[in-house]
């Protein structure tokens, strides 16, 4: 296996949905499975080694109702802090040998196997840092290179996640246009539960 193939799914699935009436996000069902199902079922359809889990709000229960054989699941404990927090977390229990890591969120349906694919498609021709844009605006998922690993973890701060990492790096990270495969649209409020068909 080449060495660039050996690329990690990261779900960032942690939230508590407190706009959707304190409702974990991992648990919110979307065409019949729940939300984390969906997102590790795309990053291992779209060509990812293996995938880690972070869990947060109401962990155990989704430990014991999703479906997520041969996934690493863990735990965050301060995941009320931000998405920054469940980074640094993921970040620090990925598998040796990980070539990059491709972070996605729980809350964004319209991402599947086909974005996951240009991603890795990217980091396979030589990316360190790409981004799926739509419509040439930056969204998620976002590929991160074992270089920037330790620099991701370190700016992984409140909400922001990763964009202290891409704003410092903005030369290098490569866009990845996915428009046309998938829906940067997130899960935040009942009003976007009704637009995709979910809850």
């Amino acid at each position: 296996m080449d060495q660039r193939d050996a690329v990690t799914a990261l779900v960032l699935a942690a939230g508590g949905g407190r706009r959707l009436g304190g409702r974990p996000k991992a648990l919110l069902p979307y065409r019949g499975r729940p939300l984390v199902e969906h997102a590790a079922a795309a990053a291992l359809a779209g060509g990812c080694r293996e995938v880690t889990v972070v869990l947060g709000a109401d962990r155990e229960r989704v430990r014991s109702t999703a479906h997520l054989p041969g996934c690493r699941l863990v735990a965050n404990p301060d995941w009320e802090g931000g998405m920054g927090s469940s980074l640094r977390a993921g970040l620090a229990a990925l598998p040796a040998g990980s070539s990059a890591v491709l972070v996605m969120l729980v809350d964004t349906p319209g991402v599947g196997a086909a974005a996951v694919a240009r991603l890795l498609a990217a980091h396979r021709a030589g990316a360190g840092l790409a981004a799926a844009t739509y419509g040439g605006r930056r969204g998620h998922p976002v590929l991160i290179g074992a270089g920037y690993l330790a620099e991701a973890a370190a700016g992984a701060r409140g909400d922001a996640g990763a964009r202290a990492l891409l704003a410092a790096h903005a030369a290098e990270l490569v866009p990845v246009e996915c428009g046309d495969v998938a829906s940067p649209d997130d899960l935040d409020t009942p009003a976007d539960l009704a637009r995709w068909g979910a809850g």
